[in-house]
């Protein structure tokens, strides 16, 4: 059976299956949904195998679904990094209607998995997609876990929002940053704001878009204002990464000629506000200079993590000036 995770999202009870498959993109959303099977089955034992595990000796797995925890708790058992190798065994095991619990995570599986047809189809079983976060899921997450703090506003929802990206792991790391840092549970803006490395990143971000569409002045300007902390150079360059590989994404559409339509379809969303950048910075990026750039900073990220005496701000600098200098190519 097909379940809606944010169904179940905020009451795992609500998931009355004994087999139960998390698949998709969202990693953090399956990590989420993992902890609260584990804060609500704190009495039970808990088993963890990776798929990997059960190819190469099948009968671990199937000991474990038939015996009897030894303590006579219950028994959970989590596979991770599932796909149709496994679908044989999980086959076998849920028709023997085994009274263990069993929870397989996976990356995406299309619609002609085996696995996946197996539990959407089954009444024992349930398949639970895990889509990408978009703002408003994140905006809810944001005043949910902050509900009782004084001093939350818009403003600061925003900030802890721009600053992750729309990547719910890493909005569940700054969550738990803010809850340890503020034990008064009164948020104040500015503190929230250098705890969070909001103006650096932003700083950078706005260097990093500028050099992307071209914009040598502007790009000038900001490399020389920017504070580049040496410690997050590799950050950075993964900032980087992350923009050409989403501009090479967007190349890879059929209808690439039609920007507007595509960035607004892409998955995961592309956060509002970056959207006009995205538009600029496509125009001037086709998949040849993607390409070449990013064997370029593919390679400089080897020279910063061989070479531990290495300027790593000189390196990270001449990859904007790169960036800038291929844009107008």
């Amino acid at each position: 059976m097909i379940y809606k995770s944010y169904s179940i999202e905020n009451n795992i009870n609500k998931l009355d299956k004994k087999f139960a498959l998390f698949y998709g993109e969202n990693l953090g959303l399956k990590n989420d949904f993992k902890k609260r099977f584990k804060n609500l089955k704190k009495n039970s034992e808990i088993i963890n195998f990776s798929q990997e595990e059960i190819i190469k000796n099948a009968s671990t797995l199937y000991n474990e679904a038939n015996n009897v925890s030894l303590f006579e708790k219950e028994k959970i058992i989590f596979i991770d990094g599932a796909n149709d190798k496994i679908f044989n065994i999980l086959d076998e095991i849920i028709k023997k209607k085994l009274d263990q619990f069993i929870i397989l995570f996976a990356d995406i599986l299309e619609k002609k998995s085996k696995l996946r047809s197996l539990f959407e189809q089954s009444k024992l079983c349930a398949a639970i997609p895990c889509y990408e976060d978009n703002e408003i899921t994140l905006r809810r997450i944001v005043s949910e876990r902050l509900k009782d703090y004084k001093g939350l506003s818009g403003e600061n929802i925003n900030l802890v929002i721009n600053n992750c990206n729309l990547d719910r792991m890493k909005l569940n790391n700054e969550l738990e940053k803010i809850e340890t840092y503020f034990q008064d549970r009164v948020l104040k803006n500015e503190q929230l704001s250098i705890l969070l490395n909001a103006k650096t990143s932003e700083n950078f971000n706005l260097l990093k878009d500028e050099a992307f569409k071209g914009n040598k002045k502007k790009t000038n300007e900001l490399l020389s204002e920017t504070m580049i902390e040496q410690e997050k150079n590799i950050y950075y360059l993964n900032l980087i990464n992350n923009r050409l590989n989403k501009l090479n994404e967007i190349q890879n559409k059929e209808n690439v000629s039609n920007l507007i339509n595509v960035i607004n379809n892409i998955k995961p969303a592309i956060f509002w506000k970056d959207k006009p950048n995205l538009i600029e910075q496509a125009k001037k990026w086709d998949k040849k200079k993607v390409n070449i750039m990013l064997n370029k900073t593919h390679e400089i990220e080897r020279l910063m993590k061989s070479n531990a005496s290495i300027d790593k701000n000189v390196l990270l600098k001449k990859v904007i000036l790169d960036l800038c200098t291929l844009a107008n190519s």
